[in-house]
């Protein structure tokens, strides 16, 4: 394997590997196609771009891809320490920033439109650009619906909401002293969830399955300003207020009437950065009442790198201590 460059970003305090050579990109006619192909083919890149020694178990990255037609500007496909997620907020945000900041896109000063296909679907996004940088990015996620409310689990009552991703929302104390625990914790709950129940996008078989744990808790009223970890793949903790789940968050807010239409959510993340978040419009999908959501926060490099696997190396593309 020759040398990858990649650059990288954190969103709210997430980190993002964006691929920028080194390795040919994932194949196929589709986003979901490429997907496929990045697992079936470029699943060692991942996994030297994730694993230590180059990453960590909680690293999150991306190929850059084709999009589906002439209607958008790019198209990605996103990996964790587990395969390959059908959506991820805060790198669409950060993958905008890049885009613009590298020309890819073309920029201007003000509002600058991009449109993203991600596994989910597809993207609007705005990116705000003062003096040249590029301030914020606010993305138009696919529709989010509630698919269980109230759901009685050993953890207690658990709700599941789909944001381009499904997720469940579990009330608990978020705090960083508390991380072990809810690790813990997320990952007995996906696992009871899968086992009552097979959780399938209506729509495209693909998007299934739990990907992430949410745990909120309230922390005011006007706005309303919630804070919350995400647990995803493997264990992986987001660092980030994390913007698909943010998405997930929202129809479970808008079908319990606690965020009015318009009004923005404060979303709060373990390590105390935030998103903008409200919802939008209603949606439809496959008869399920859905709401469309905003959600908006900033990316900023980080670094850029060049990685190497020597071939006598015993570790290879690398290990994951979790």
């Amino acid at each position: 394997m020759g040398p990858i460059t990649t650059v990288d970003y954190h969103t709210a305090g997430e980190p993002f590997r964006i691929v920028t050579g080194g390795t040919e990109g994932p194949r196929g006619a589709t986003i979901l196609g490429r997907r496929r192909d990045a697992l079936e083919r470029l699943d060692h890149v991942r996994r030297l771009l994730v694993y230590e020694p180059r990453g960590h178990a909680d690293m999150y990255g991306c190929f850059v891809v084709e999009p589906n037609d002439d209607g958008a500007d790019l198209g990605v496909v996103f990996f964790h320490n587990a395969g390959y997620s059908t959506a991820c907020g805060h790198g669409t945000i950060a993958l905008v920033t890049w885009a613009l900041d590298e020309g890819v896109v073309a920029r201007s000063e003000g509002e600058n439109h991009v449109v993203v296909d991600v596994p989910s679907g597809r993207l609007e996004t705005w990116a705000q650009v003062e003096n040249g940088r590029v301030r914020s990015v606010r993305f138009r996620n696919v529709p989010a619906f509630v698919w269980a409310e109230g759901v009685e689990l050993g953890a207690g009552s658990v709700d599941v909401a789909f944001g381009g991703a499904f997720y469940a929302s579990v009330e608990e104390r978020v705090e960083p002293g508390e991380l072990p625990r809810l690790i813990e914790l997320g990952r007995e709950l996906k696992r009871e969830i899968e086992a009552w129940q097979d959780v399938v996008h209506p729509l495209e078989p693909e998007l299934r399955d739990v990907y992430g744990v949410i745990f909120w808790q309230d922390e005011g009223e006007h706005p309303l300003t919630q804070r919350n970890v995400t647990i995803f793949a493997d264990g992986e903790v987001d660092r980030s207020p994390c913007g698909s789940g943010t998405s997930a968050r929202l129809a479970l807010l808008d079908r319990s009437g606690r965020l009015p239409r318009g009004d923005e959510l404060r979303h709060r993340s373990v390590v105390d950065t935030e998103f903008r978040a409200r919802v939008v419009g209603e949606a439809e999908v496959a008869g399920i009442p859905a709401v469309v959501t905003e959600v908006e926060g900033s990316a900023f490099r980080t670094g850029e790198h060049v990685f190497t696997l020597d071939a006598d190396d015993p570790l290879g593309d690398g290990f994951l201590l979790r």
